[in-house]
């Protein structure tokens, strides 16, 4: 075999042999997470267009993609609803409940909170704030109960606000109501406290000493 004939047989075995580059590896990772990454610039791949290009040049175009793409991939993943659940998220913000009260309507708070979609520390400390667990509870404006519910929004979602359980499960609703609303537990509390209309109003937690201290204490913030 003659020395041109060995040196087409040495390039073709090195092109069959070759390794997966970076590029390679970043592209498996992708199809392994079952991820689709959207460049917003197209990204040069393996091989192309790289005619007349020496070794070095190329290795360091290579290197310059992989980083690139490794980047865009790593923003994509942050990024990802599907990886990063926003209730859980959230929920995790919310300071545990330390109150006093172990009584029987605990675990009635808690299996409304859990009914509702309500974090149950969040609802616990709602109730320990609106009546200190006074089932019997009556404010100046005449909100009744464990939640504290006005005798029109029990009517409304159709509870009996004089019984302790189905205070609890009013409050629990009408607390993921204002949720779905408004978007997160702050202003859904302000919501809770103030009213719908005066969050829809203002934007954000309206200018009320007292709403501003209702959240404010409830998220320990």
């Amino acid at each position: 075999m003659n020395a041109d004939a060995r040196l087409q047989v040495a390039q073709g075995a090195g092109r069959r042999m070759r390794p997966v580059g970076a590029l390679g590896r970043s592209a498996v990772a992708l199809a392994g997470l079952g991820l689709m990454l959207v460049l917003p610039e197209p990204v040069m791949a393996e091989g192309l267009s790289l005619s007349g290009s020496s070794s070095k040049s190329r290795r360091s175009l290579f290197a310059a993609q992989s980083r690139l793409l490794d980047t865009r991939l790593s923003d994509q993943y942050s990024n990802s609803d599907r990886l990063r659940p926003e209730g859980a998220a959230r929920a995790a913000a919310i300071p545990a409940y330390r109150g006093n009260y172990k009584g029987e309507f605990l675990a009635a708070a808690k299996a409304a909170a859990r009914a509702h979609g309500v974090p149950e520390d969040l609802f616990l400390r709602l109730v320990q704030q609106e009546s200190g667990w006074n089932p019997g509870a009556v404010s100046p404006k005449g909100a009744q109960g464990l939640a504290q519910l006005m005798p029109a929004t029990a009517a409304r979602l159709g509870v009996n606000a004089a019984d302790p359980h189905d205070n609890l499960r009013g409050g629990a609703r009408y607390l993921r109501m204002m949720y779905d609303r408004f978007g997160n537990w702050r202003l859904a509390l302000a919501a809770y406290n103030a009213g719908p209309e005066a969050v829809a109003r203002y934007g954000d937690v309206p200018p009320y000493a007292e709403t501003r201290n209702y959240v404010s204490v409830i998220l320990g913030s």
